[in-house]
């Protein structure tokens, strides 16, 4: 049997890792304050195997060019992350290429690694030259912080608009033995995962190789990171990695290992429930059930359409039980519908059963709505046994200022 149990620091809980997050200057500081973090420093004790899922998106970043080229170069084995915040280094051609090189080679030299061991990944502004120098100075800085309890300095170093830090923790005690899963994530807009959106560094001090790693890191995106949406936007520098010390003494064999992914999905699961909670301008965590599909990829279709629909979102912000949008987004998602067999609930409280509307029951749904997180449930009546979970947020007037004025 396994148990899985909350622990404290984050992403260097487990043992093998050290962490920093200092400031250098790239993002923008408010005189009044104290400088902001904005370069963080993730180090493994030892070359270890990594695994990482990227974004779809074809406008690519340099980072994630440069961390790419490294995995493959050195078989999915790294020795670091380093993270900057501020400005994302994407479309910026053939300089942000060199930049991003530049910095893996500025932390390979830092703490004597080899640069293809190093992985590399940005945050902010689109289209911003990301300055070196600054870089650099902050790779020196992290670099002689570096502790296994600076996870927390790293997890604030990596944000941006988000609203609050996103960190997690696990001790996973299984028939193998015992072993750590930490992770920090930063999200907060352009968030709809096509692995992924967002940023999220996560450790194991288990003992897993590259590719067992690889297929167990896709997997659980897919449930997690890939499960969320604030905005529908898929962002240019998105990535997941996953670093695996070995240094608990525990050995992963099979990427279906049920107590690695309930420890990985315990950590993922969190931070991405977070990165939704924590949403721009987002007032409500909303979790989207799709159940009587006919088919998996249909689940997942219906779900993805109601947790982005502007209307659905709306409605929501306005506490208003307007079971019509959800029927109208599954019916136009492209998944098999059957309206007269449908149904839509809020919460436990049915508006629509089976084609027919239950309006005498708008005022329960509207109190079930004044809760900061609720679960909305469609049947796409096609009497199919296949279901699919999102999480999403309300759509307020704040995520219209705040991204009117991001770069202003």
């Amino acid at each position: 049997m396994t148990h899985v149990f909350d622990v404290p620091g984050g992403v260097t809980a487990p043992i093998g890792f050290k962490a920093s997050g200092v400031a250098c200057g790239i993002k923008r500081r408010n005189p009044a304050q104290p400088a902001p973090l904005d370069l963080a420093l993730i180090v493994a004790d030892r070359p270890c195997a990594t695994a990482a899922v990227f974004t779809t998106n074809l406008a690519i970043a340099a980072p994630v060019t440069v961390s790419r080229e490294h995995l493959a170069a050195s078989g999915g084995v790294a020795s670091a992350v380093v993270v900057n915040s501020g400005c994302a280094n994407a479309c910026t051609g053939a300089a942000g290429l060199v930049v991003a090189r530049q910095m893996a080679e500025a932390v390979a030299d830092a703490i004597d690694a080899r640069p293809d061991h190093v992985l590399v990944s940005s945050t902010g502004v689109i289209g911003m030259p990301l300055d070196i120098e600054k870089v650099r100075r902050g790779v020196a800085l992290a670099a002689a912080e570096l502790s296994p309890l600076g996870g927390d300095a790293a997890m604030r170093a990596i944000m941006t608009t988000d609203p609050f830090p996103k960190s997690k923790a696990v001790r996973v005690e299984s028939a193998a033995g015992t072993f750590m899963v930490g992770g920090i994530a930063k999200g907060s807009g352009m968030i709809e995962p096509r692995m992924a959106t967002m940023l999220g560094f996560l450790t194991t001090d288990a003992a897993v190789a590259p590719d067992v790693l690889q297929r167990a890191l896709r997997r659980v995106s897919d449930e997690t990171f890939n499960a969320i949406t604030v905005d529908g936007e898929c962002s240019t520098n998105d990535c997941v990695i996953l670093m695996a010390s070995g240094a608990s003494g525990v050995t992963i064999a099979a990427d279906d290992d049920p107590a690695f992914l309930e420890g990985l999905r315990a950590v993922a699961g969190h931070l991405a429930r977070e990165i939704v909670r924590g949403g721009e301008g987002a007032t409500k965590l909303v979790t989207v059930e799709v159940t009587g599909a006919a088919s998996h990829d249909d689940a997942w279709l219906a779900a993805r359409t109601i947790a982005n629909s502007p209307l659905v979102k709306t409605a929501i912000h306005g506490g208003d039980p307007n079971w019509g949008r959800l029927v109208a987004a599954a019916g136009r998602s492209g998944a098999a519908f059957v309206l007269d067999r449908a149904s839509v609930s809020v919460g436990p409280i049915d508006l629509f059963v089976a084609g027919v509307p239950h309006d005498e029951r708008a005022d329960q749904a509207a109190e079930v709505m004044k809760a900061p997180e609720l679960t909305v449930t469609v049947d796409l009546g096609t009497g199919g046994s296949h279901a699919a979970t999102m999480w999403t947020c309300d759509l307020s007037a704040e995520y219209v200022r705040i991204n009117a004025e991001y770069r202003t």
